[in-house]
């Protein structure tokens, strides 16, 4: 699923502007990445946690020149669904 299907999604269910809807996911969005800039996590209760992970310091190879190559640590973000989110997933999703 797209962000144009989502956005159409939720205009038709609710009746509101596609531009309205539009608008308001793009600065939920940016709000979710403004919060991990600053180095804060987000929690949504019943869907899940945006939150930053530490990598730490590794070595990495390249394999085309064939040396390694030191990778240094560094923050990642991520998300962690909520066990709801995860049940509901295992329990309805067969591929």
């Amino acid at each position: 699923m797209t962000k144009g299907e989502i956005v159409s999604n939720i205009s038709n269910q609710l009746g509101i502007d596609k531009s309205d809807v539009q608008i308001t996911i793009e600065k939920f969005m940016e709000e979710i990445k403004d919060s991990l800039e600053s180095g804060n996590n987000v929690y949504l209760r019943g869907f899940g946690s945006f939150i930053i992970k530490k990598r730490a310091k590794k070595t990495g190879r390249n394999i085309s020149k064939n040396t390694a190559v030191i990778i240094p640590e560094h923050n990642i973000p991520a998300f962690k669904p909520s066990k709801m989110f995860v049940n509901a997933v295992k329990s309805k999703v067969t591929l």
